[in-house]
């Protein structure tokens, strides 16, 4: 029997191929009589480890040489404080919020900081993205926060603004955490980037940094050493013990990602993955996705039952809903639930999401609906 299809948001589901090798290495890591949690991070096991990930990472997303890739610890939530930490200088940040995380980036920010909203989609239900020709940017910010994927709103960025066409010269930091290595990502346009690993690369408790040199060096006095980003780069992330299994998984991930034929392959296969399950939402007269159909995010699906009335269900434990989830649980397509802050379902499709798990979810929608 195949395994059941997980769309949990996060921690989220692993490719298969990087399961078993992790299970095949758990006791004895290629003959050295240790697994990787019992290593040494200045060990040599380790560190060839960590060089491949490294250098497999920057190979994927094509990051440029003058970016420096740092894996910490403490996830997107932290980098919430981390960033301005490193880059605020204790002056102006501009935030543009399109869902929840932005909105506790910008909240978090603040206390470190005069953190200003530069364009906000609250009052749309956060089911757009502000046009970049709208937004309000401070000629003195220090730097410019998106989050490029709402995971919650299940809103996306398809392309990341270009601020100096803005007449902007503060760098853009980009939340990335839940669509990491689903896309390319333009550099050209980026200052920094960071992103939990729990949704598209690996096991939560790892945190990918990838900033650019000219950024390091301006940290707050009261930045904890840990976590100020020149130290971490001068220490090749290793300043203090880093997530040393976390980082291994990701390994493994990025050379299965690798034999998928990189990120130009994985986008493709996400874009036929999202226009499936979007097609048939779009075509249905039980299922609703609010979000604007042109930043709808391939890798997080909202979606509503409609009541009778024809309004959303937002009440996981209304009947029908409940009925919704239960009926996929017993047909293998597992953590359809909702975030609790907006109700309804959600299906998150991430890359270790093969396509036959959205044919199988639309599978079992078209069903339920038949039987609605």
């Amino acid at each position: 029997m195949s395994r059941p299809y997980n769309f949990s948001a996060g921690p989220a589901a692993l490719p298969e191929e990087v399961l078993q090798t992790a299970a095949a290495e758990m006791l004895d890591w290629h003959g050295s009589g240790m697994g990787v949690m019992e290593m040494s991070h200045r060990g040599k096991e380790f560190i060839s480890i960590y060089e491949a990930a490294e250098r497999d990472l920057r190979d994927l997303l094509a990051v440029p040489e003058q970016f420096k890739i740092l894996f910490m610890q403490g996830g997107g939530l932290a980098e919430n404080a981390i960033v301005p930490l490193n880059l605020s200088r204790g002056g102006a940040m501009d935030f543009v919020i399109t869902g929840s995380w932005s909105q506790k980036s910008h909240k978090e920010a603040s206390k470190y900081g005069q953190a200003r909203v530069a364009a906000s989609a609250q009052d749309a239900g956060f089911t757009q993205v502000p046009a970049a020709s709208s937004w309000r940017l401070g000629g003195e910010a220090q730097y410019v926060h998106i989050c490029s994927n709402e995971t919650i709103h299940g809103v996306e960025f398809h392309e990341l603004p270009d601020l100096k066409a803005l007449g902007c010269t503060a760098p853009l930091v980009v939340d990335f955490s839940s669509h990491v290595c689903s896309r390319p990502v333009d550099w050209s346009r980026v200052g920094l980037a960071f992103g939990g690993a729990q949704k598209n690369l690996g096991p939560a408790g790892l945190t990918l940094v990838v900033v650019r040199e000219d950024l390091l060096g301006h940290a707050l006095a009261v930045c904890p050493s840990a976590f100020d980003y020149q130290l971490v780069a001068q220490n090749q992330s290793m300043y203090n013990t880093p997530p040393t299994y976390g980082i291994y998984i990701a390994g493994l991930t990025f050379q299965w990602l690798k034999r998928q034929g990189g990120i130009a392959a994985m986008e493709a296969r996400n874009i036929a993955k999202a226009h499936l399950l979007y097609d048939y939402m779009d075509g249905s007269q039980l299922y609703i996705n609010p979000v604007d159909k042109a930043v709808r995010s391939r890798m997080n699906v909202p979606f509503f039952l409609r009541a009778d009335d024809g309004q959303p269900l937002l009440d996981p434990a209304h009947p029908r809903n409940a009925a919704f989830l239960d009926g996929a649980k017993a047909k293998g397509l597992l953590q359809l639930k909702g975030h609790k802050s907006v109700g309804g379902m959600r299906a998150s499709i991430y890359n270790a999401m093969p396509i036959e798990g959205v044919q199988a979810l639309v599978s079992y929608m078209r069903e339920f609906e038949r039987r609605a």
